[in-house]
């Protein structure tokens, strides 16, 4: 292994790193360290988070700047605020002993004013997120004529999160002399269409295998019932009692249904929905970065760009739909050479994907059993006294008070004084798994009997609610369309809110008729003439990370009378039904 100075790092920088505890180079620092600060004009690099990969494009991007000119030289763009801050406070740590070097974070959710009068005093290095880079490039305050180099950090990210028009926009109006590094954990077909539109023969590098996931990452799941998968939630955060855990869920509701539970259940815990404003997720995300949390619920959008270190844990409450969402859930843990473990809690029906995705991220999968409570409560009590024989006593400060609490604890032996610290401790955890059963694992046949039940739960609710409200059945008033639309009450949906997500979606004002809202789904109806644009409109939509389905709906819509897992395929399509 080289040092940092057999790959050309400067000794100021290396001074700065050194203080950081940056000791020998990190295998894709070694790759690309080299390159950036040599000829070589364009670079694919695939790697996984937490890998070392800021100081691998930063220690060359500081070496390469022109003091003397107070523009723009490199461009650095990522997906989320959080992401751009901490690039930004990484490259001001690595330049610690360079003179002269300017960092600046550009980002939606600050003053536009403070940015625009940094960018006037003069910087050499923009870390921006794409939105706010463009407003900034419209408004004239800035130039990209003198940039020589430009890095798409977590690349995937950015065009999952819908950046494809921006980077092309920005990719634009830089000089077609640049050099270019793209950073990205997995490689998607859009990540080719830009290599292939924006770079000349690029050099690639590969961290492991092309989607693997990180090398430190233990993968482990369990298999429990749809009903058990809270309990066997609980089971995970008791079993390990210095969890710090990002868990991810599908939706937004289920997020916040978890993360409330939790709370309620004792646990340090907070949700990081997709809706929180950006004071509001600054928020949580500072009470999880100090610790103050142990457990962030979130889904796969909401937790985009987030760079926090030390995570042991990364929960899955069910597995994403791609293996793309996985190596970008899992590699939030295992960063910087740590070791970190990725927990699935699946139903018996997703046992086919856990072979998927092995597969695809060359990695095994360790089936585990959850533990007893006998187990939780033994390994909660080790760790306590592994704390009382760690911690850290002020002599001088307890010594004083030390006669008074000899004297009200005189009468108590050591053990009876041992017994009522454990217990002050532990006694709800104790009280909780000696009334609790224990969870069995499902078989083909109770999973499948479970889902059934569910399904006839489902079904008798929508036909209670049906019935009710007139269903699919319901003919639509004269010079109206009916239409079928894949939210309910389920998803928080009334007519309110219904008609504005309509509205907010289709242009010109839609006049909408009425409202049937059922559990799963509901129907709404509007002006025969505008029914082909608002079907159209709301085609290849997303809700969270649900598919948007909304189409005529027929005389005797069977949804009326049957869950909409019945009617849709996979994917959200329905097997039959008129579309435009």
């Amino acid at each position: 292994m080289k040092t940092f100075q057999q790959l050309g790092v400067a000794s100021q920088s290396i001074e700065a790193i050194q203080e950081l505890g940056f000791d020998q180079p990190m295998p894709v620092q070694e790759e690309v360290i080299p390159l950036l600060l040599g000829e070589t004009r364009d670079i694919i690099a695939l790697a996984q988070t937490g890998t070392g990969k800021t100081a691998a494009f930063g220690l060359p991007i500081i070496q390469k700047v022109d003091i003397q000119k107070k523009a723009p030289q490199t461009l650095i763009l990522c997906p989320t605020r959080e992401l751009c801050l901490q690039i930004s406070a990484d490259l001001n740590d690595y330049s610690k002993y360079v003179n002269g070097v300017k960092v600046l974070p550009v980002y939606g959710g600050s003053s536009i004013d403070s940015q625009i009068r940094s960018l006037k005093r003069g910087v050499q290095v923009i870390v921006a997120t794409p939105g706010r880079l463009i407003d900034l490039l419209n408004r004239k305050v800035m130039s990209l004529d003198l940039v020589h180099t430009v890095v798409l950090d977590e690349a995937d990210e950015m065009l999952n999160m819908g950046f494809t028009e921006s980077i092309d926009d920005i990719l634009s109006r830089v000089p077609a002399t640049r050099s270019m590094l793209l950073f990205s954990a997995t490689m998607p077909r859009e990540i080719s269409r830009i290599t292939k539109k924006y770079m000349e023969n690029p050099t690639e590098i590969v961290i492991g295998r092309k989607n693997e996931g990180a090398l430190n990452v233990k993968h482990v799941y369990y298999m429990v019932t749809a009903r058990d998968k809270y309990l066997a939630l609980k089971r995970i955060a008791d079993y390990y009692p210095n969890i710090y855990s990002i868990i991810f869920c599908r939706t937004r509701r289920e997020t916040q249904e978890i993360a409330d539970k939790l709370i309620q259940d004792g646990y340090d815990a907070d949700s990081l929905p997709g809706e929180l404003s950006q004071s509001q997720r600054d928020l949580v995300m500072g009470k999880f970065r100090s610790k103050n949390l142990q457990f962030l619920v979130a889904t796969d959008v909401a937790a985009r760009g987030l760079d926090v270190d030390d995570v042991t844990h990364v929960i899955n409450y069910g597995l994403p739909d791609d293996v793309e969402s996985y190596t970008h859930r899992s590699g939030r843990t295992g960063r910087a050479g740590k070791n970190g473990t990725s927990i699935s809690i699946i139903h018996i029906k997703e046992k086919g994907k856990i072979a998927q995705f092995e597969k695809s991220i060359n990695k095994q999968f360790e089936k585990r059993t959850l533990p007893t409570g006998d187990v939780i409560c033994e390994k909660q009590l080790f760790n306590l006294v592994d704390k009382i024989e760690k911690v850290k006593v002020n002599e001088a400060e307890i010594e004083r008070l030390l006669p008074s609490i000899f004297r009200k604890l005189d009468w108590l032996e050591k053990e009876d004084i041992i017994k009522r610290i454990v217990s002050l401790e532990f006694n709800r955890l104790i009280e909780y798994y000696h009334s609790a059963e224990e969870i069995m694992e499902p078989t083909e046949r109770s999973s499948r009997k479970d889902r059934d039940d569910r399904d006839d739960r489902s079904d008798r609710g929508d036909r209670k609610s049906s019935d009710r409200n007139g269903g699919g059945t319901r003919q639509a008033e004269k010079g109206f369309t009916r239409i079928f639309i894949n939210i309910g009450k389920t998803d928080g949906a009334n007519p309110a809110n219904l008609m504005g997500f309509i509205n907010d979606h289709v242009t010109g004002k839609v006049q909408i008729g009425r409202i049937d809202l059922l559990q799963n789904f509901s129907f709404f109806e509007v002006p025969e003439e505008v029914a082909p644009k608002v079907v159209h409109t709301f085609k290849g939509l997303f809700v969270e990370d649900r598919k948007l389905v909304v189409e005529v709906a027929q005389e005797s819509d069977s949804r009326a009378s049957n869950s909409p897992r019945k009617s849709f395929d996979k994917k959200g399509r329905r097997p039959k039904g008129k579309r435009y």
